[in-house]
């Protein structure tokens, strides 16, 4: 497809990235990619960073679809995408309710759990919380982590029971919404998705293997330390039977478009456990999902194009996009 055939199949198209969560700074680097990425295939896009910029204006730009490449709040969570819908603007990912949902990581447990899709156990954290019954429901070690961000930003791993109290106040740094979680020790690995309902795609699976097992932020998106296999090593029907838990976690939020699943395999029985969707994953040099697709031979540049194909509002998705 030539220049002009991409700018006729897209039109203008808008980048959103940056934005004013706490993941503002990988946002950054995951939208200059995908920017970049776009305009190499010859497709009319431009940057739009949301801090900066009002929605009166980003209505005035008059873009045909966008690619949000925004993380956290108000970019991941559904406001973004309400007031794409007002505008009238396709965009990439799930939907309004599916992004709220997602990001709402106990919501995004009660629905799994309702849908007998295993996931850790888990409990709402206040200042009145009882520790020791905490530890009692849930064991040692265990997760605190606020339950409304990603990225692991304020998440502790806690092994004994009087570190609850400054783990917990570390996480309400960041979030109103505290919660602990069941730790299922074993081997980490994540899963990402392509496409719409029953068409969904899950691409390889990538085992995650950080320094001292510690996917902190740094690990996550700045060191060279940490491991990624993809392939995962897994025989292959124990890979196909986690990429199945996975498309069924994607489509009881009901996401679209993309997403990556998180799993853990307890080390135990090899049992996997979902622990969150991430509904705008991260396109940097470290990304996951790139590294996936690559696997099924499909490049960066080429992935950025296939996600912006899938743009749409919440009731209308891209028929042409979903036959493909």
């Amino acid at each position: 497809m030539d220049e002009r055939d991409m700018v006729k199949e897209f039109g203008r198209v808008g980048v959103l990235f940056g934005g004013r969560s706490a993941e503002r700074e990988v946002s950054l680097m995951s939208g200059a990619g995908v920017l970049q990425a776009l305009v190499n295939k010859g497709i009319d896009a431009y940057p739009f960073d949301p801090a900066a910029r009002s929605l009166a204006e980003l209505a005035a730009e008059n873009f045909d679809r966008v690619f949000i490449a925004l993380h956290g709040r108000y970019g991941e969570d559904g406001t973004l995408q309400g007031a794409l819908e007002l505008l009238g603007i396709p965009y990439t990912g799930p939907g309004v309710l599916a992004s709220s949902i997602a990001m709402d990581k106990a919501m995004t447990k009660r629905i799994w759990m309702a849908s007998a899709l295993a996931t850790p156990k888990f409990e709402m954290l206040t200042t009145q919380s009882n520790w020791d019954a905490i530890v009692a429901a849930l064991g040692l070690p265990l997760i605190v982590k606020p339950a409304h961000e990603g990225s692991t930003l304020g998440l502790t791993k806690v092994t004994q029971g009087d570190q609850l109290p400054a783990a917990f106040a570390l996480a309400a740094k960041y979030d109103s919404a505290v919660m602990a979680e069941e730790f299922i020790a074993g081997m980490e690995l994540t899963c990402p998705i392509l496409g719409y309902g029953e068409h969904a795609q899950a691409l390889p699976l990538i085992r995650i293997i950080a320094p001292d097992a510690n996917y902190d932020y740094q690990n996550k998106y700045f060191s060279n330390d940490t491991q990624y296999l993809c392939p995962c090593g897994l025989p292959a029907e124990q890979e196909r039977a986690i990429q199945e838990l996975a498309l069924a976690s994607y489509r009881a939020l009901g996401c679209r478009g993309w997403s990556r699943a998180d799993v853990m395999v307890r080390e135990s029985d090899n049992k996997p456990f979902l622990l969150e969707m991430n509904t705008s994953p991260g396109m940097t040099g470290h990304s996951l999902v790139p590294m996936s697709a690559k696997v099924i031979g499909l490049g960066y540049e080429d992935l950025c194009v296939e996600i912006l194909r899938s743009a749409a509002l919440d009731l209308t998705p891209s028929v042409d996009w979903i036959a493909r």
